[in-house]
């Protein structure tokens, strides 16, 4: 891809996603994700109704007359994407590889985080870490993230969630909101999910497509596995091997929600056909009636 095909493809999906932040998620974004506490903003005097623990009791003994502390909720926070770019995440049936709506949702999450003023940092996975960009704020800094999301391709060859899950817990010691965009094709990664869990707000976006989860009567067909590079041969005719797909990913489905209930994190499955702008709303609708 050459520069200005990239830098087209940054601005189609600032442009989208841009709006799609500012129209639907700024509000959602600030309410489901809550400041560190309150700080001290500044004194007034003091006005009927309010709360006499918060006298300024200094300021008071100086004026002659009583004042009161004022708190604001100290808003700034750090937003982690982790988005899985291995192999399988270029697969893709609807309109667009998993890949891309990976971008796309990361792209809505990181715009709905600086119209908060919080920062917002990346790491790009594969079976190795592919990228860090440490959480910085501004425009400038997003599109960069949009750059990378676009243009990275892996070294590795498959997924290795434990690794990143490590490598997060390694960098950033400050507890942070952090999505992990994955289609999840890894395994023994409960441990390490459990311990981010408990020190970050973590959240997983479980992107998967239809063919993944439905196998299509097509006769005698070749299928190509992305990540381990095997050509097999499968009659889909055979109602039975297609019960056995279905099976098979429906217990992945299963034990990835499993997965993350333990580890006491939130999980969003979706879908490539279905709008993860719906999705994102019911998340942030689902969290705000929980607080």
């Amino acid at each position: 891809m050459d520069t200005t095909e990239l830098l087209q493809k940054v601005r189609k999906i600032e442009i989208k996603t841009r709006s799609i932040s500012k129209h639907l998620f700024s509000g959602e974004y600030h309410s489901t994700f809550k400041g560190r506490g309150m700080s001290f903003s500044e004194v007034r005097p003091y006005q009927y109704g309010d709360d006499v623990r918060n006298i300024d009791w200094n300021v008071t003994a100086r004026a002659n007359e009583p004042y009161i502390k004022i708190f604001e909720e100290e808003r700034e926070l750090t937003l982690m994407l982790m988005v899985d770019i291995s192999p399988s995440s270029y697969f893709g049936t609807y309109r667009q590889q998993k890949r891309e709506w990976a971008t796309e949702i990361s792209a809505v999450l990181a715009f709905s985080a600086i119209s908060n003023n919080d920062k917002v940092g990346l790491i790009l996975f594969s079976d190795q870490i592919e990228l860090f960009i440490p959480p910085k704020k501004g425009k400038q800094h997003i599109l960069r993230i949009l750059r990378e999301l676009i243009h990275a391709e892996p070294k590795g060859t498959k997924t290795n969630l434990t690794e990143a899950l490590q490598f997060f817990n390694n960098v950033i010691k400050k507890r942070s909101i952090a999505f992990i965009i994955s289609d999840f094709y890894d395994q023994n990664y409960e441990v390490p999910l459990r311990i981010l869990g408990n020190k970050h707000d973590l959240i997983g976006i479980h992107l998967y497509d239809l063919l993944e989860e439905k196998l299509p009567d097509l006769g005698f067909i070749q299928m190509y596995d992305l990540e381990s590079n095997i050509i097999k041969w499968m009659d889909t005719g055979d109602k039975k091997i297609r019960y056995q797909y279905e099976e098979r990913f429906g217990k992945h489905v299963a034990g990835t929600r499993e997965i993350f209930n333990q580890s006491r994190s939130d999980l969003i499955q979706l879908r490539t056909d279905h709008s993860y702008i719906e999705a994102l709303m019911g998340f942030f609708k689902k969290r705000m009636k929980a607080a």
